[in-house]
């Protein structure tokens, strides 16, 4: 997802995926940042004024707003609207354009954040295999009493033992686990 562009330039509608050019970047991109050896590229953070402010909150809101009305919103003409939304892509500043899920009604029923304890030093090999369960929706490396916090949606609490017991407690680098169910949760949005 992190390759969409906004389509047709300025006049453009919605977002669509760009086709990898042949002299682009590893992330399909002309001129993007090199990927160090860890796969992901580094950017350096760069100060967003009010305008680019409004624009992040507004495609938070809705991803697929069109050009026209991100520009009328922000008061900025259809083409700064656009050149600017295209930097903030190319700055890495927006990562892509997603769907927020109703997990239950997609039918995982069962959610919960499972912390992990892991061997020191293996973060890097953790995180591969953790990005490879399609239950998993958050990583995250953190200080404190265990290593990395993990957020999963399943089908029932059957299939979360399972993941738990048959995938997560059979990677050699995971020390322990606990697991905590989630009762209810909300997605915050922006303000509008």
């Amino acid at each position: 997802m992190a390759s969409e562009r906004m389509a047709d330039g300025p006049g453009g509608d919605r977002p669509e995926a760009s086709p990898r050019a042949p002299d682009s970047g590893p992330d399909g991109r002309p001129g993007s940042p090199p990927r160090p050896p860890g796969g992901r590229p580094e950017y350096q953070p760069r100060p967003l004024d009010a305008i680019d402010r409004d624009i992040l909150q507004m495609l938070q809101m809705d991803g697929r707003a069109s050009i026209r009305s991100v520009a009328e919103r922000v008061h900025v003409s259809r083409a700064n609207a656009y050149a600017r939304i295209n930097r903030l892509i190319d700055d890495g500043v927006i990562r892509g354009f997603g769907a927020r899920v109703n997990h239950e009604r997609a039918g995982q029923g069962a959610s919960a954040y499972i912390t992990l304890k892991i061997v020191q030093n293996s973060w890097r090999t953790v995180r591969e295999q953790l990005r490879r369960l399609p239950e998993a929706s958050h990583i995250a490396l953190v200080s404190g009493d265990f290593d990395v916090l993990l957020m999963v949606h399943t089908q029932d609490n059957r299939s979360l033992r399972e993941l738990v017991l048959t995938k997560l407690q059979a990677m050699p680098e995971v020390l322990s686990t606990r697991t905590l169910l989630v009762f209810e949760e909300e997605d915050l949005e922006p303000d509008a």
